[in-house]
């Protein structure tokens, strides 16, 4: 029988590492090519890892929460055959005379512990994978000795591959564990004792989901981090609202495509951050970096209610029909959970719906590190002043306000009005008779 290792896929560019979430199959399970193995989390995204082969699972490398990097094998699985896959991972190059502990062995999930070995535990300044716990029970290396052992994961943290090292080369160079060096490594916080929680009798305690810390994290770390300050504006839509209705059925008859208020907002949008480029920034430090692209990040709900933001790349080159395919496509595979990674990456500027809810205006909070974010408010039909050559009149008229949240650090007032108020020309400047 060959074996194959499952092997963390690349999900994206700047995606380094996921985290296990579930385990779909256990060992002993047949898996079919393309069926989902395991369910991973990166940032937001949830994601399914197939299985490349037909066989069997006989081993799993990491537990659930365990952090992986892409690249890394996670899982072993059987298949008809002779020999070893060509996708095992390569091993370190052992003497006879320096290696008694057979390395191959050690690739596995070890299962043997010593007895009489006192047990590995993660303390307050590093942490240690089961994997890496088995390991070291196995070939009976003590607490003293794991930590002194250079790590080259995240946080210095010990993976596999240095076990496999240090193990190869343990005879030769033997680490001095009674005068062996605190390893430097990232100051983490030790975590607060937490505080008992205020509840009467009938109250209920409900945990928070990973996606919930998620946001929760996100939303304080971006106030934290920014200057947040607010422009409003008001923008009559009427000639946008006749022209949808009179257009949206002959558009959906020949494109497929709902028609929404979206798309069209978005287009606006664009073109405001192309006279306004100054608004298509992040901050790094003290450092402003100008985007090139226009990448419009577009707030979308999530099955169990939570917002997500799905990334319309190079918007400003987007006509509308290019535009409402794209936003109805992530805003569907959002709403199905079907989203990838490099979905929701390179956003260079973020537009939320609070209309959706019914709410008039709200003051979204940057989506970092980006400095500017639009929240449209819903569409009110409502009286207002009409201004004519023959004079003023009070008439029926669509409008929406828009709120405009802008890092104040690099972003000043007038450059924030400029460009809500660009957003708003654009929007009362429709043309009627626009053909698309």
């Amino acid at each position: 029988m060959t074996k194959f290792e499952l092997k963390l896929p690349k999900m994206g560019e700047s995606v380094a590492e996921a985290t296990i979430t579930s385990w779909l199959k256990e060992v002993g399970d047949t898996i079919e090519m393309d069926e989902a193995v395991l369910e991973i989390a990166t940032d937001k995204v949830d994601s399914e890892v197939p299985s490349e082969v037909d066989g069997v699972l006989v081993e799993k490398l990491f537990n659930v929460d365990d952090v992986v990097q892409v690249g890394q094998t996670i899982a072993i699985i059987e298949i008809e055959g002779e020999g070893s896959a060509t996708t095992e991972a390569p091993k370190a190059e052992v003497k006879e005379d320096e290696a008694p502990v057979a390395v191959k062995e050690v690739t596995k999930t070890v299962v043997a512990a010593q007895e009489t070995a006192a047990p590995i535990t993660s303390n307050g300044e590093r942490f240690y994978s089961p994997l890496v716990k088995n390991m070291a029970k196995a070939e009976g290396i003590s607490q003293s000795e794991l930590d002194a052992i250079p790590g080259t994961g995240k946080d210095n943290r010990v993976t596999k591959n240095d076990m496999v090292t240090y193990l190869s080369n343990r005879g030769s160079q033997p680490i001095k564990t009674e005068v062996a060096p605190k390893i430097p490594i990232a100051k983490i916080e030790k975590p607060k004792a937490e505080k008992p929680l205020n509840v009467v009798e009938g109250d209920e305690i409900i945990e928070m989901t990973r996606m919930g810390k998620l946001i929760a994290h996100h939303m304080v770390e971006s106030v934290q981090t920014s200057a947040h300050v607010q422009s409003f504006i008001e923008a009559d839509v009427t000639n946008i609202w006749n022209w949808r209705k009179k257009v949206k059925d002959s558009f959906a008859k020949r494109e497929g495509q709902n028609l929404t208020f979206t798309p069209i907002f978005m287009e606006a949008i664009a073109k405001a951050l192309r006279d306004y480029p100054m608004m298509n920034i992040s901050v790094q430090g003290d450092k402003i970096i100008k985007k090139k692209n226009i990448n419009l990040g577009m707030a979308a709900a999530l099955p169990d209610g939570n917002l997500i933001v799905p990334v319309i790349k190079n918007a400003d080159q987007l006509n509308l029909v290019g535009m409402t395919k794209q936003v109805n496509d992530l805003a569907g595979r959002a709403r199905d959970g079907k989203l990838v990674p490099d979905d929701i990456q390179g956003g260079t500027y973020t537009v939320t719906n609070v209309g959706t809810f019914g709410s008039i205006m709200g003051t979204p909070i940057i989506n970092q590190p980006q400095v500017g974010i639009l929240a449209l408010g819903a569409i009110r039909k409502v009286p207002a002043v009409i201004e004519t050559p023959e004079g003023d009149f009070i008439g029926i008229r669509y409008k929406m306000y828009m709120s405009h949240s802008y890092d104040h650090r690099v972003v000043n007032g007038a450059l924030g009005g400029q460009f809500v108020k660009a957003v708003k020309d654009y929007l009362e400047a429709w043309d009627s008779n626009r053909e698309i």
